[in-house]
């Protein structure tokens, strides 16, 4: 684990640097014998080559399940706010002595005691271990894709050698992501896994990481202010703000309009696992296993292709493979709408700081079919967990984006497909809230929730989530 001490030596260099005399003129050179000395690092945690990438083809698990104990009840009662919730006037005026001099009274963790940076509940431990699972499938996807296609491949796409270097610098950046988690949760963190992506060429690849990263990022959000680890949760939150980088990134080299949204949405933790699991093939015997829940998958079926100059005209199955966050199919766009290269101000979709587009991916009243799959099904690492709902039949269609949670109603078109109209709601005014790659699942009920609460919306889906890039 990380404690106050690892941090010693970088304490130490700021001391010096405070303590400073008054900057003098710099030479125009140091000496030739001058190398300053490094600072002590922590080592990090040994990575190796995943060398097999593909689809599960091992035996069948002997464990499958979610990890679990008893339960004390069958799901989180839902309560009125805290009586004291309301209690502090906000009046701009201080209230109770300082504990110090510009200290005003207040916060957590801020009373002196020495941070250890740890898992503090099994609700740590378990949010932490999933995120690792995360920064793991990052670090190796960014590395796969690299090694998988050619210069031609990427040039072909409009990407050059410094945008390679860019996704391999991002790379690294996973493996200190991974050490920092892997230093957190001690002995029991997860390890490297195989993969399966549903990725044929560079377009497809870089639309793949904008997702994945979406709901990776997503996924720490939705929990970070929930941890008993304030220590911990501290440097998630250094952590996932890279991430945040990465996936607008990403959205640049998919000729997208980098960040279309005036807030980053939160997802619960299962929704996250949902997501990731059926993309992790097989993992180490002794692996940490998961507690939280992967819910029965959701198809778009016409979600809003990228690649075409109007998406609009996106049809059925315009995805590689059949996932929930499957990415796109540009070889299914003729050759007189596909955006990329297009000289055209406005049709374009090459990679680039910014695109934006005539036509938008998506709009109120867009009409959006979906399907899914029935609970049991095996998936995940191993075939090892089992897809499960609590909830009802399917009523409502949740559309999860910025700080909104929309309900539209689901129509049902068979057993397990509908249909709904896409919703025209704003998180503030001139700020339409379905926008970005955002999240959708179908729901039994359609009850308020908002991003502090939103996990207790689990019982009530279906099934999903599944990503729709509305923007």
């Amino acid at each position: 684990m990380y404690t106050a001490s690892s941090f010693a030596a970088i304490l130490a260099l700021a001391s010096a640097i405070i303590a400073a005399p008054a900057p003098q003129a710099a030479p125009t050179s140091a000496p030739a014998s001058y190398v300053p000395a490094p600072v002590p690092a922590p080592p990090d945690v040994p990575v190796t080559n995943v060398t097999s990438h593909g689809p599960y083809t091992g035996p069948a698990p002997t464990t499958t399940g979610a990890l679990t104990t008893t339960f004390l009840a069958a799901s989180i009662p839902m309560l009125p706010p805290n009586p004291t919730a309301t209690t502090y006037p906000s009046d701009g005026m201080l209230h109770d002595p300082e504990p110090a001099p510009y200290m005003p009274a207040g916060g957590l963790g801020t009373n002196g005691t020495e941070p250890v940076y740890n898992a503090k509940s099994d609700f740590d431990f378990e949010s932490l271990a999933a995120t690792l699972y995360q920064e793991w499938i990052e670090l190796d996807l960014f590395h796969w894709g690299l090694a998988t296609f050619s210069v031609e491949d990427f040039e072909a796409a409009g990407l050059t050698a410094t945008d390679r270097s860019l996704i391999e610098f991002m790379a690294d950046q996973e493996v200190g992501h991974a050490t920092l988690l892997t230093n957190i949760l001690g002995p029991a963190a997860p390890v490297q896994c195989t993969y399966n992506y549903p990725v044929n060429s560079v377009r497809e690849f870089v639309d793949f990481n904008q997702k994945l990263t979406r709901f990776g990022e997503s996924g720490v959000y939705g929990f970070l202010n929930h941890l008993d680890s304030r220590e911990a949760g501290q440097l998630l939150l250094q952590s996932i703000s890279t991430e945040a980088r990465q996936q607008m990134i990403f959205r640049q080299f998919d000729g997208l309009f980098p960040m279309p949204v005036w807030f980053e949405v939160g997802i619960p933790q299962s929704w996250a696992w949902t997501l990731l699991a059926p993309y992790i093939s097989s993992c180490p015997a002794n692996q940490t296993r998961l507690a939280w829940q992967n819910f029965p998958a959701l198809y778009v079926e016409n979600n809003p292709n990228p690649a075409r100059i109007n998406a609009n005209r996106t049809g059925f199955g315009e995805t590689i493979g059949n996932s929930s966050a499957a990415p796109l199919n540009e070889t299914v766009v003729p050759l007189a709408d596909t955006c990329l290269n297009n000289t055209v101000v406005g049709e374009d979709c090459s990679p680039a700081i910014s695109q934006n587009r005539s036509e938008p991916l998506s709009f109120p009243g867009r009409q959006v079919f979906f399907s899914w799959e029935e609970p049991g099904k095996l998936v995940g690492p191993n075939n090892s967990y089992v897809t499960t709902t609590m909830a009802g039949a399917p009523v409502y269609v949740a559309w999860v984006s910025q700080l909104n949670l929309t309900y539209t109603d689901l129509t049902l078109t068979g057993p397990t497909a509908g249909y709904t109209f896409q919703p025209n709601s704003s998180t503030f005014a001139n700020d339409p809230a379905v926008n970005g790659t955002m999240f959708v699942a179908l729901t039994s009920a359609n009850i308020t929730f908002t991003p502090f609460n939103l996990s207790m919306i689990n019982p009530f889906v279906v099934a999903g989530p599944a990503l729709y890039q509305a923007g």
